[in-house]
């Protein structure tokens, strides 16, 4: 397609908006900007500009809307995902780090307020958001890092190294035997989804992997029952563990730390939409000297 028959930035925008719609994206005016801008290697600010004028739409825009529109998540077509203050590479075989985690994340950074040196593991890291974030919001901060997928963690390894967190491959169950005893903090979003509860969007049920998904057993907690034990064993006495989770296992996970008899403090937080997202605790003990 040539200059002069390209539609303009702004009826490319209008025309991609209203096929995203029809393919039931559930944001199809925004993921149509985002598009563009990517392509055009401008802010949004200066996309809505550029479509007030005469330029044209860029070349391959049509092509990426019809990739969106069978559903490809926008940030595997993009390459990046925003998360709090950071652009992280993203892609095939890494799970897409989602908002309602920005949540956890200052659960963490709150509780680091006022430490000279903490020190903090992400167990199950994905892509590197969460770890990622506090390392880049708290100076000074030793921040470790595990992953089990080799996928995963080649992409965490692209977005964490820079920031100086210390990443290895291996499983949430066992990882950093050897700093038993030794995190101020402990924090994880294991796969956590129960076995028959597949996903609704395309997005997430073709195309997140699924072992970041699915927690294990009929009521997925398989695997955040091992990163609360693992968290037990890798913190001090009165450290502090957080845990993203499903809305429906707030309670069990609740009464999973409570009964073990290993935590005090035991708290359910909420995210911006109102769910129960995560739940907290510190590890009984009186609280090693800083």
């Amino acid at each position: 397609m040539t200059e002069r028959t390209r539609p303009s930035l702004a009826d490319a925008v209008r025309e991609a908006t209203a096929v995203l719609a029809a393919a039931g994206v559930p944001s199809p005016r925004v993921d149509a900007e985002l598009l563009a801008e990517h392509l055009l290697g401008v802010g949004l600010g200066r996309l809505r500009a550029l479509m007030l004028g005469d330029t044209a739409a860029p070349d391959g825009y049509q092509e990426l809307v019809a990739e969106r529109a069978e559903r490809i998540p926008l940030q595997h077509l993009t390459g990046v995902a925003h998360f709090r203050y950071l652009g992280l590479a993203v892609g095939p075989g890494v799970f897409i780090p989602r908002p309602e985690t920005e949540s956890v994340v200052q659960l963490v950074i709150d509780r680091l307020q006022g430490m000279a040196h903490p020190k903090v593991v992400d167990l199950g890291t994905g892509s590197g958001a969460i770890a990622g974030s506090i390392a880049h919001e708290v100076p000074g901060a030793e921040v470790h890092a595990v992953e089990f997928s080799e996928f995963a963690h080649a992409w965490a390894a692209r977005n964490l190294l820079p920031l100086g967190v210390h990443l290895i491959r291996g499983d949430l169950r066992d990882a950093l035997p050897e700093h038993n005893g030794t995190f101020d903090v402990v924090v994880s979003n294991p796969p956590y989804i129960p076995a028959e509860a597949v996903p609704n969007e395309p997005e997430v049920a073709l195309h997140d992997p699924p072992e970041a998904l699915y927690g294990g057993g009929a009521d997925g907690m398989v695997l955040p029952t091992a990163a609360a034990a693992s968290a037990a064993r890798l913190l001090l006495p009165g450290g502090y563990f957080v845990m993203e989770h499903a809305e429906v296992q707030a309670g069990a996970i609740a009464a999973l730390l409570e009964r073990s008899g290993l935590w005090t403090a035991v708290a359910t937080h909420r995210d911006l939409n109102g769910r129960d997202r995560a739940t907290s605790a510190v590890l009984a003990g009186p609280a090693a000297p800083r």
